[in-house]
């Protein structure tokens, strides 16, 4: 059941659910201006990453979706800093929004993102690219970290 829902709608429900949590329990505000603005810095960053490994994806005419079997091992462009780029920059966008907020409930959101990414997405992900490329999926996997 959690896999037929993609990672995206995952991300923009933690995203919601950062907002709300903010509003609704604001537990213990501990970021306050300037401080704040860092938010705007990482949510720009990941929407960054995410475009950019968007547009890697179509050059390479291969899938977004992580339980397709992928048609090319990306290891270029942001696939140079993170094995999983697009959950990095998901994950960016969040705690730049929790900075925003500045209370401790926004970090949840963040928390059980990266929790559901890994649990979920990743092994499937992870497998996928073994199955499909086996030894150079094993070395880009060496010498690449799995988020950054």
């Amino acid at each position: 059941m959690l896999r037929r829902i993609m990672p995206t709608t995952y991300f923009l429900i933690a995203l919601v659910l950062s907002i709300i949590l903010h509003f609704v329990f604001p537990i213990i505000r501990f970021i306050y201006p300037p401080y704040i603005y860092i938010g705007y810095l990482l949510i720009l960053f990941g929407g960054v990453v995410n475009i950019w490994t968007d547009i890697q994806f179509k050059k390479q005419k291969t899938t977004v979706k992580p339980h397709i079997m992928p048609t090319s091992l990306e290891t270029s462009g942001p696939f140079r800093i993170s094995r999983h780029p697009m959950y990095l920059g998901m994950t960016s966008v969040l705690l730049g929004a929790a900075f925003l907020h500045g209370s401790l409930t926004g970090f949840l959101s963040p928390a059980i993102f990266i929790i559901i990414m890994e649990r979920v997405f990743i092994p499937i992900e992870e497998e996928n690219l073994s199955k499909a490329f086996g030894q150079h999926y094993l070395a880009y996997k060496k010498k690449v970290r799995r988020w950054i």
